[in-house]
């Protein structure tokens, strides 16, 4: 549950268009309460559980959780597997969810790279909720903001040596046409937990004008609250995209 107080203090319509959050602190978690690791991320399950319930609540339109990075498969294999597991279990149980609640699944990564199993739920779960017109929920799977970059630089010079396109033809408009995101609006707002302050390869080119949000809070207790206190904060903000003030008050004016 949420504080009506600090919801009456979100201005909804101001409310950002695309969260994304980079969910930090699970194995932390577990080792305060000298729990294994993997109990820290199936707690972190129920965050993700609160924070999707929260933002279809006050009306987010697309929301992105990096939950398995391409640097992840380094891990040791059992963990990686028990988060597999999870992943799979996870979208199973969400997916009547998904359809009450007009949610649409999406994923950006190399999802090739995960087990068969899981693919082919997830393929079920984008399939059975694409026409779906509420909020998107995108799960960044075997992600990496760098291989998404050069991905699309190959993809841009494949197109090039088809002459379907010429270099003169490359604009910031062309390039997001070739990433993982095309599809979705850019961030407005980042929130990365467990008081680390850094991007993690996560969105690198699609965060140039991200307002960034740093909190201490362990990803299992992120709360509805939490995720309020986030968005309070990025009301506070002025979004200036390299003008000045006056200038986007004018801009705001002419809306």
């Amino acid at each position: 549950m949420f504080s009506p107080a600090l919801f009456t203090q979100i201005d909804t319509h101001r409310l950002p268009e695309h969260i994304a959050i980079i969910m930090d602190g699970n194995g932390r978690w577990a080792k305060r309460r000298f729990l294994p690791r993997i109990a820290g991320h199936r707690a972190g399950v129920k965050a993700v559980d609160r924070v999707v319930t929260i933002c279809r609540k006050i009306g987010i339109k697309a929301l992105t959780l990096y939950s398995f990075s391409e640097e992840n498969w380094n891990r040791p294999k059992d963990e990686i597997s028990a988060l597999m597991e999870i992943l799979q279990r996870y979208l199973k149980k969400e997916l009547d969810r998904m359809l009450k609640e007009n949610i649409r699944f999406n994923t950006i990564g190399i999802i090739d790279n995960l087990p068969a199993s899981a693919q082919n739920i997830i393929q079920g779960a984008k399939d059975k909720t694409e026409t779906n017109d509420g909020m998107i929920l995108t799960l960044a799977l075997s992600y990496g903001g760098r291989r998404e970059i050069l991905d699309a630089a190959r993809g841009i010079a494949s197109a090039i040596k088809k002459n379907e396109i010429s270099p003169e033809d490359i604009t910031p408009i062309l390039f997001q046409s070739y990433l993982y995101t095309q599809n979705l609006p850019e961030p407005d707002l980042l929130i990365r937990t467990s008081g680390e302050l850094r991007i993690s390869n996560f969105l690198l080119w699609q965060i140039a004008y991200t307002e960034l949000y740093f909190t201490d809070v362990l990803w299992p207790d992120f709360k509805e609250d939490d995720i309020l206190r986030a968005i309070i904060e990025f009301q506070k903000r002025e979004r200036r995209f390299g003008m000045i003030g006056e200038q986007t008050l004018s801009d705001k004016r002419a809306i």
